[in-house]
């Protein structure tokens, strides 16, 4: 398991790999949209699925992973968006990976339907989508892994398990966190990722802070070694 505990970087010092695999997240772009399975497209491309509680800044996250201010919708009311965003990445010409934008869960003013039936759809999509590669899971680092986070990690446990899909685990709002308090988290989240894997290159946690951007290059990177 890869573990990453790193300050932002000024964008004069980043390594070209760092800068190659940032100017590659920044040419996400819309794809599509579907509230079912049956509406996504089927492809050849490598998918990579963003996912998270409503709170933790899933949205924000992949709006400066990709350095665009509103790529992904970050609705003022959390549990809005209801939907299964697809976005390309690569050449408009040759496309060459997919992120893929969850809906947030577990938000309380949710009506329960629409929880349930979004869980189901959450868990159906992580379980057999076939062009799923990677999942990026965002958890706030204050909080740690809650029970819906854990349930979700049950979902693509065999996946990951067997080599099929990658998970990197992004602990946000980090620059909230001093130093003993990141490294808390860090340990905490490793625990509660426990043994999915036996290749530590298949799993990953890092810091994650929209606000003071680190772990912004490293995550980048990752997802572009991912899909190449």
């Amino acid at each position: 398991m890869t573990e990453q505990n790193k300050s932002a970087k000024p964008e004069a010092v980043l390594s070209p790999e760092e800068k190659a695999a940032l100017a590659w997240a920044h040419t996400a772009r819309f794809l599509t949209t579907a509230s079912e399975l049956s509406q996504l497209p089927q492809t050849e491309l490598a998918e990579i699925a963003f996912v998270g509680r409503s709170n933790a800044g899933k949205s924000t996250a992949i709006n400066m992973l990709t350095q665009q201010k509103r790529l992904a919708f970050a609705s003022k009311t959390p549990g809005r968006t209801q939907h299964i965003n697809l976005f390309e990445l690569g050449p408009k010409a040759a496309p060459d990976a997919l992120f893929a934008d969850l809906p947030g869960y577990g938000y309380a003013a949710v009506a329960r339907g629409a929880k349930l039936r979004w869980q189901q759809v959450m868990a159906d999509y992580l379980e057999v989508r076939r062009s799923l590669a990677g999942v990026v899971l965002m958890v706030d680092s204050r909080l740690g892994f809650t029970e819906l986070d854990t349930q979700l990690l049950g979902f693509i446990a065999p996946r990951v398990g067997n080599g099929s899909v990658k998970l990197l685990v992004l602990l946000t709002k980090s620059d909230k966190l001093n130093r003993r308090e990141s490294n808390e988290a860090l340990a905490a989240a490793q625990a509660a990722l426990g043994e999915m894997t036996t290749d530590e290159a298949d799993v990953g946690v890092a810091l994650f802070s929209a606000l003071s951007k680190a772990g912004i290059a490293d995550a980048a990177v990752t997802l572009h070694h991912w899909t190449h």
